[in-house]
């Protein structure tokens, strides 16, 4: 599990447009990562649209917000679409990011073995550094997001 003061592992995934993004893309900037469990579910909805209300102020203080799923490049596509966000969603669809931050679920929905993103929010420094973690006790808790606009906008 990755923790506060760790190295936030590199990762290369697919955005959108099925073009390559890595974190290193955004060294020197702070980044908030939300891994959510699945696009058109009514509590990653709510999570995705809470950081592009606040995608201006973020900019603003310097942070990037980047959103990774299990899901398809294709489903986060109308996803990002149906609701304009202007962030990077990325697809971890061999589900080797989630694991490297501990931030799997497994079971998600009733279905034995089916391993998706829990709701997890790690704050990266411009350095690469993890500075902030908050994992959900299960999917369908939402994180504390005054407190991570707070942070990040203080970094």
């Amino acid at each position: 599990m990755v923790k506060i003061g760790d190295t936030a592992p590199a990762f290369t995934l697919k955005t959108t447009d099925k073009s390559d993004v890595s974190l290193s893309d955004y060294y020197g900037k702070n980044v908030i990562l939300a891994f959510y469990p699945g696009a058109f579910t009514g509590v990653c909805d709510k999570e995705i649209c809470t950081f592009q209300d606040n995608f201006s102020k973020l900019s603003e203080s310097g942070t990037v917000v980047i959103g990774i799923s299990v899901d398809s490049p294709w489903a986060n596509a109308e996803f990002a679409r149906k609701y304009s966000i202007d962030f990077p969603l990325l697809s971890d669809i061999d589900r080797k990011v989630v694991q490297s931050y501990g931030a799997s679920f497994v079971g998600l929905g009733g279905i034995e073995g089916y391993v998706s993103a829990n709701r997890v929010v790690f704050i990266v420094d411009s350095e690469g550094v993890i500075q902030y973690r908050w994992e959900a006790e299960n999917p369908g808790v939402e994180p504390n997001y005054d407190e991570i606009l707070q942070f990040a906008s203080s970094m």
